[in-house]
């Protein structure tokens, strides 16, 4: 027991020790090959997709408001002198409503200046005995008529090439969904752009009502479709990149059909199965976000992009 105690003991603690010390030492200064194939590192990826058929429907929702048609002059349509003035600032007129007499010059004759639209009447400039001549302002006239305005993003004015001339509108908490017509897109000097379309005189509405207008803009189905991403340009006239064998990708003009901004139809350039690159050379693909607890109730989300 006593050999034990002074020998064998210390020398099996000595051993212990220094393997351990060892061991540290290698982990330190000494990491096996396995150890660092774990570090994290970037990688490179070029995935690619197959062309398919498929189909696509381009569908374009806008949000917007109901606003009251802009005001405009009544003028009048000849030389003479008021001699008759059947409405004052304010009145509500219906089209075709007699609003002043003009005794004309030559040849001398009575003519009414009518009402050209329903609305409200203001800012009257003649009186009677006024004299007023051809295309001079007599009067202001707001419609009471509607429109609605959606805004556009600029990214998806090429989505309205060739608009419909009619859509669906739909009024938050109104009536049911009708169709409005005269679809016309504007673009200001600023560059905002805008969707426009004519409210039905039937339809009971307000200025200022919130509203979606929905336009149908194309659809095609059993047609080659790619994604988006997948081709640089959007609107009749892209380049693809095809993946070659040698692993350098391969640069081919398309032409580009009906597109709803997921993916786009390829009319010409491409063949059914062809394999090309999913995003362009130089975008930056996002990745999916990963979120894990890092806490009880706590949550911490991580994403990143892949070239």
């Amino acid at each position: 027991m006593i050999i034990w105690r002074r020998w064998i003991f210390p020398i099996l603690l000595i051993l212990v020790f220094g393997a351990c010390a060892a061991g540290l030492i290698k982990l330190a200064f000494f990491p096996a090959a396995a150890d660092a194939m774990l570090r994290p590192e970037a990688g490179i990826s070029d995935p690619v997709v197959s062309v398919e058929r498929g189909s696509v429907i381009n569908e374009l929702s806008l949000d917007g408001n109901v606003a009251r048609n802009d005001s405009y002059p009544v003028r009048s349509e000849t030389n003479g002198t008021v001699t008759d003035v059947k409405v004052s600032n304010g009145a509500a007129v219906t089209a075709g409503q007699v609003l002043f007499t003009v005794k004309q010059d030559y040849p001398e004759r009575f003519v009414d200046i009518l009402a050209p639209a329903a609305g409200d009447l203001s800012e009257i400039s003649v009186i009677k005995g006024q004299d007023v001549s051809v295309g001079g302002d007599v009067a202001t006239l707001t419609p009471s008529s509607y429109h609605l305005l959606a805004t556009v993003q600029p990214v998806q004015l090429y989505r309205l090439v060739n608009a419909p001339s009619e859509a669906t509108v739909t009024i938050t908490g109104g009536p049911a969904p009708f169709t409005c017509t005269g679809v016309s897109v504007q673009v200001s000097g600023e560059g905002t752009a805008s969707v426009r379309c004519a409210i039905p005189g039937d339809q009971t509405v307000f200025a200022g009502l919130p509203a979606r207008i929905d336009l149908a803009l194309g659809q095609v189905d059993d047609a080659l479709v790619v994604p988006v991403t997948a081709v640089q340009g959007g609107a009749e006239s892209g380049l693809v990149w095809i993946d070659a064998a040698d692993g350098e990708p391969e640069e081919r003009s398309v032409v580009l059909g009906v597109n709803d901004g997921v993916f786009v139809e390829v009319v010409e350039g491409l063949e059914e199965g062809d394999m090309i690159r999913e995003f362009v050379p130089g975008f930056v693909a996002p990745t999916e976000e990963y979120c894990y607890e890092v806490a009880p109730g706590e949550e911490y989300c991580e994403s990143g992009m892949t070239w």
